[in-house]
């Protein structure tokens, strides 16, 4: 209704500028709600989201499998060992006269179902066949038996038998013993490792063989030291142990009485100057080691030695050798210490979960918020329009 002149009565003219005023003021709340900004983030997040996440969980799954070298390993030759590398190193390996290495690979291929020639498989059987002949094996063992350097199988098997019958442990500390005594320069580790071996000879005579693989992982680190196959930092952590276990003062006045001739004064002395109860993180070392000679065979052992940089991952070398077995070597010649331990720190593993984690929550909030704007902005568009026809109305009546 309207009066004479033409104008609404005053309530509703006073209803009328109550609308305008609401759907003035929706105007400016809807302006400070942009969307695009909100749209934007959600795009840059989801962007970052394809890079981090899977990262992210690839790192999580490395933390579950820190503590398995098994699942370690093999994930290492997913990414490193197929049919090519597989006969490469077959060839090298043969033209190296390592038949021990040439059959760690076909082993290693048949287990992941790698293809390889089969002609190639005959010259890795022949080549086995060869270096387990009797006349190779005899000269091997007795080279092993007098030098203590050995080459294979049945060199190593002579340097353990000497070594258990003291007859190599004495060898080696009245070579490096004499050196000392004369003041020229001798290998003490050698001299310390052979000084605790006569030392534990006895212990493995009494307990009928138990301290057998400790006695064998001594073996081990005098040959790896010999021929330069042992990490820097085991020879560093071998070096510490000595200096707590050998009482060197005490050696050094025993040392003239060394002599092969005489191997019940050098066990004697030995016994004397060396501490074996403050020996057990060597003894836990050498049983390691001891480990990975039974289960994986003697090179494979000396390849551990060499790349392990501390007794914890020597220890891995063991637990993967139990597990894999004769393909030990050609696992440790494909991934080096990626099959023991994780390429990446476990810091960095961690920081890459964090920014998995932070960026799905940024790329949640910021879908969060343009649902609630986008739903704010109907909402308000609605309202405008409901006012507007309710002004229009009020005007027309």
């Amino acid at each position: 209704m309207r009066d004479a002149q033409g104008f609404a009565p005053p309530g509703q003219q006073e209803s009328l500028r109550e609308s305008v005023q609401d759907a003035a003021q929706l105007r400016p709340a809807a302006r400070t709600r942009r969307i695009a900004p909100v749209l934007l983030l959600f795009v840059l997040l989801a962007a970052l989201a394809v890079y981090v996440v899977p990262r992210g969980v690839d790192a999580q799954y490395l933390l579950s499998i820190e503590d398995d070298p098994a699942e370690i390993a093999g994930r290492a030759l997913d990414e490193k060992f197929n049919a090519e590398v597989a006969t490469r190193e077959i060839e090298q390996a043969l033209a190296a006269k390592d038949s021990d290495l040439a059959k760690s690979f076909v082993d290693l291929a048949a287990d992941r179902k790698v293809a390889i020639d089969p002609a190639l498989t005959d010259k890795v059987n022949a080549a086995v066949a060869e270096d387990a002949s009797a006349g190779h094996a005899a000269q091997s063992f007795a080279l092993g038996l007098v030098t203590g350097e050995p080459n294979d199988i049945a060199g190593f098997a002579g340097t353990t038998l000497g070594d258990l019958f003291v007859f190599g442990d004495i060898r080696d500390a009245v070579h490096e013993g004499s050196r000392l005594a004369s003041g020229q320069e001798a290998d003490e580790l050698i001299l310390g490792l052979a000084c605790v071996g006569l030392a534990i000879t006895a212990g493995t005579y009494a307990t009928l063989g138990a301290a057998g693989p400790a006695r064998v992982g001594l073996s081990l680190a005098k040959v790896a030291r010999k021929t330069s196959r042992i990490s820097a930092d085991l020879t560093a952590y071998i070096g510490r142990s000595l200096r707590g276990v050998v009482d060197w003062s005490q050696l050094k006045t025993a040392i003239g009485g060394f002599s092969i001739a005489q191997p019940a004064l050098a066990i004697r002395a030995a016994r004397n100057a060396v501490k074996v109860e403050r020996a057990g993180g060597l003894m836990r070392l050498a049983r390691d080691t001891g480990r990975v000679q039974a289960k994986a065979g003697t090179q494979a052992a000396l390849d551990g030695l060499k790349i392990a940089q501390s007794p914890r991952e020597m220890a891995r070398v063991a637990t993967l050798a139990e597990k894999a077995g004769s393909r030990t070597r050609a696992i440790l010649k494909v991934a080096g210490r990626g099959a023991i331990a994780l390429t990446m720190a476990v810091f960095d593993l961690g920081m890459w979960i964090l920014w998995a984690l932070a960026t799905l929550f940024g790329l949640v909030s910021s879908l969060k918020g343009a649902t609630e704007r986008t739903t704010q902005r109907v909402i308000d568009y609605r309202k405008r329009r409901r006012l507007r026809r309710l002004a229009e109305m009020q005007v027309r009546a």
